[in-house]
């Protein structure tokens, strides 16, 4: 199977690209699974700090090939039983997206050109989304008769104003990065967004890793008032006292960079 997906870590920092150029970086069987191999690795590979994610060429994710999808047999494969939970909550497809959420270290999606169906899920499976002014964007399934099925519902709630959300959803209009911004699918826009988001990538992995994942723990949580407010205090009693988070406070009064451990 042709790889779809390259990884370059330095500094805690892994630089993840979708590497289809010439289709727009659109989801083919191996993109689907070169997706999930990347996830899988992810996340127990030591010393990761923060992920940053695109696509090279003119596009960050097209969405669907859907030739490519007809003329594997969706629906006959094992592979593609959407009722299957392959992926712990997830299955195959929807893991693409979802695994960025569920990743323990922060995820920053750097997204240009288009980011269409598919690709604007993937896109906001990260923590973080910066785009390019040019960017257009679509939750395009009802153009081709189907539903937004791969965790996008879940990852735009509380994202995404819900009636914008119904709006695109209904009619699978194009939008632009300003819009896509105003309504929540977008972070901030950037000039660059691969180099700002490897910028924010490096911040965050100057910080006690530790905190930062259990930040993300907390930001993930679905729960009450009571059980969040337990969570925090959960996750604030295991960092207190820590070396790392002694690292933190002595770097801050000595005016120093921190020297963190994994």
């Amino acid at each position: 199977m042709e790889a779809r997906v390259s990884i370059e870590i330095s500094g805690g920092v892994a630089d993840v690209r979708l590497t289809r150029p010439d289709k727009l970086n659109a989801l083919d069987p191996a993109m689907f699974a070169g997706i999930i191999a990347a996830i899988t690795r992810l996340e127990t590979e030591p010393g990761l700090r923060a992920v940053v994610l695109s696509g090279e060429g003119r596009s960050f994710c097209a969405g669907l090939d859907m030739a490519s999808m007809a003329q594997s047999g969706l629906g006959a494969d094992s592979r593609f039983d959407i009722m299957a939970r392959t992926q712990g909550l997830a299955n195959d497809f929807q893991q693409v997206a979802w695994g960025w959420r569920t990743l323990p270290v922060p995820v920053i999606a750097a997204v240009h050109g288009v980011a269409f169906g598919g690709g604007l899920q993937i896109a906001s499976g990260a923590d973080v989304r910066i785009a390019a002014p040019g960017t257009r964007l679509s939750v395009m399934e009802m153009k081709w008769g189907i539903v937004p099925d791969m965790a996008g519902y879940a990852l735009w709630r509380g994202n995404v104003r819900d009636d914008a959300l119904r709006e695109l959803a209904y009619t699978a209009r194009e939008f632009d990065a300003a819009e896509a911004q105003a309504l929540g699918f977008v972070t901030r826009i950037a000039e660059d967004p691969h180099a700002e988001a490897m910028t924010l990538a490096r911040a965050i992995a100057g910080r006690n890793p530790q905190a930062i994942r259990a930040a993300k723990r907390l930001a993930n949580l679905e729960a009450d008032a009571a059980e969040t407010l337990l969570a925090e205090s959960r996750e604030q009693g295991a960092l207190l006292r820590t070396p790392n988070q002694i690292e933190a406070v002595m770097a801050n009064m000595q005016k120093r960079p921190p020297q963190f451990k994994d």
